[in-house]
This record gives structure tokens, C-alpha cells and sequence, in this order.
């Protein structure tokens, strides 16, 4: 991935406003990515100082190994689960 992408994920990420949730697939495609993998990898190795837990799958559902951390984040902007899935039709950003 070029450095241009990377930095429109980072920008993209950090445009989702608070109390609002955006998938991977969202991200990726704002920011001409090829793919949404690009878009968890920018997360994973760069995202520490983005609003990361805006980021969902297209399930609604966050990644296994930090949806307990990713729905206490969104539950505090007042994103509400429905168990450990949160509703799109609500609280998906649309621009």
C-alpha cells in the first residue's frame, strides 16, 4: 500500500463523528482502497491515536479480540448493541 492510501484511511477513520460507526468496507472505499483488509491494517499497525472502535465489520459486528473494549467505547459515544452486534440502519455515517 502506498503511503497516499495510508494516510486517506487514517484521515477517513478519523472523520467518523462521534456516536456514529462506519465499516471497513465504508472506509475503503472513501478512501479508494483496493480492499478493506487495507483498512484493518492501517488499524492494527497505525490506528492507536484514531477513533479505531468506529470501525466495524459489515456484520456490525466488531473483531473477536477487542469487541469487549470496541462496545464499551461505542456504549460510552452512546452506540447501543444488540448484544455484540450493533444496528447499521441506525448508527452507520452516511455524508
Amino acid at each position: 500500500m502506498n503511503e497516499e492510501t495510508h494516510e486517506l484511511i487514517r484521515e477517513m477513520v478519523r472523520s467518523v463523528p462521534r456516536g456514529r460507526v462506519a465499516t471497513y468496507g465504508d472506509i475503503a472505499a472513501r478512501a479508494g482502497a483496493s480492499t478493506p483488509r487495507l483498512v484493518g491494517r492501517v488499524l492494527s499497525e497505525d490506528g492507536h491515536d484514531l477513533p479505531w472502535h468506529r470501525i466495524l465489520r459489515a456484520s456490525g459486528r466488531p473483531v473477536e479480540h477487542i469487541a469487549r473494549e470496541q462496545l464499551r467505547l461505542l456504549r460510552a459515544e452512546g452506540v447501543l448493541a444488540d448484544g455484540d452486534r450493533v444496528d447499521l440502519r441506525q448508527y452507520r455515517w452516511v455524508d
